[in-house]
């Protein structure tokens, strides 16, 4: 799977991942694909990056579905922004990109069937499968690295000094211990707008 990790500190947002994609038992490494795990998106009120788990067929769905929608409509700087986008999504990604929306039969609600992380300068939030929003107040990873990520963000987060530091502590761990994340990483830093 992956390795993708968010964090706020010192008033930064930092978003990184890992570059390596799987199939299986199979490694697609960087030297034969340049793949990238973050997506870049303009949202109302600025730039957002999204960083996705799960299957590479997300990647270009969720890229292709974004750009589907009114620019108006794309924001992302509120939990309430982001549930309201992806809601949005939801139909876009099951009638035109065949989205299989059922994982268990007793589900609640159709599943989006990912997990996504995003950083602006509005904070750090992260989406579920359910369409579940979370407003992280320090650091979160999501994917197959993240319990690595997450403790090795939680042991330098005191005493970092800016949130690509943490960032970097979550995806190094990642890649060293688990063995569907590789680099390279890629780490983007935006100013936080608000405490």
């Amino acid at each position: 799977m992956t390795t993708v990790v968010v964090v706020k500190k010192a008033g930064q947002v930092a978003i990184a991942a890992d570059g390596l994609v799987t199939f299986g038992d199979t490694r697609l490494a960087h030297r034969y694909e340049a793949n990238s795990k973050i997506i870049p998106v303009q949202a109302v009120g600025g730039l957002s990056y999204i960083g996705a788990a799960g299957t590479v067929a997300h990647f270009p769905a969720l890229r292709k579905a974004l750009a589907l929608l009114p620019p108006e409509s794309v924001k992302l700087h509120s939990k309430d922004e982001v549930y309201d986008t992806f809601l949005q999504l939801h139909p876009i990604l099951k009638d035109k990109f065949f989205l299989q929306t059922k994982e268990e039969d007793a589900d609640p609600y159709e599943s989006s069937q990912f997990s996504t992380v995003i950083a602006n300068a509005s904070g750090i939030y992260g989406l579920y499968s359910y369409r579940e929003v979370f407003e992280f107040k320090e650091f979160w990873g999501i994917g197959s690295g993240r319990g690595f990520a997450l403790g090795a963000m939680h042991a330098t987060y005191a005493k970092a000094k800016t949130a690509k530091e943490v960032a970097q502590a979550g995806i190094d761990a990642g890649c060293e211990f688990d063995r569907n994340s590789a680099g390279p990483v890629e780490v983007f830093t935006m100013k936080l707008t608000t405490q």
